[in-house]
């Protein structure tokens, strides 16, 4: 008899709590399928949008990490941040990089075009 057992992959995410509009968050582990403010695995940091405060528990992060957890990409960006994380450049980022090159090129041949005339 062979028993299935379910696994959940693990995200690092964020987890808001305080008062209406005055959000903060904190960065937990958690299984993909839980809820944004279920119960976590383990909490691993704090983050203040607001005054741009951030308190990472390193040592736990790198186990989480080398176990597999995938983090989000407002967590990703704070890892970076932190330097535990490699800054990588992300598609849509590069995406937009190049439409803004293009929109930049468009607007100079059309200055150009307009002091010929």
């Amino acid at each position: 008899m062979i028993l299935s057992t379910k696994l959940n992959m693990i995200k690092l995410r964020l987890k808001r709590f305080g008062k209406k509009k005055e959000a903060s968050f904190r960065i937990v582990a958690c299984n993909s399928t839980s809820r944004r403010d279920g119960r976590p695995l383990q909490e691993l940091g704090f983050y203040n949008p607001r005054t741009k405060e951030t308190r990472l528990d390193t040592e736990a992060l790198r186990i989480r990490l080398s176990q597999g957890a995938q983090p989000t990409n407002v967590v990703r960006t704070l890892l970076e941040k932190g330097g535990l994380l490699e800054k990588i450049e992300r598609p849509s980022i590069k995406i937009g990089k190049e439409k803004l090159l293009k929109k930049n090129k468009e607007e100079q041949s059309n200055a150009k075009k307009e002091d010929n005339s």
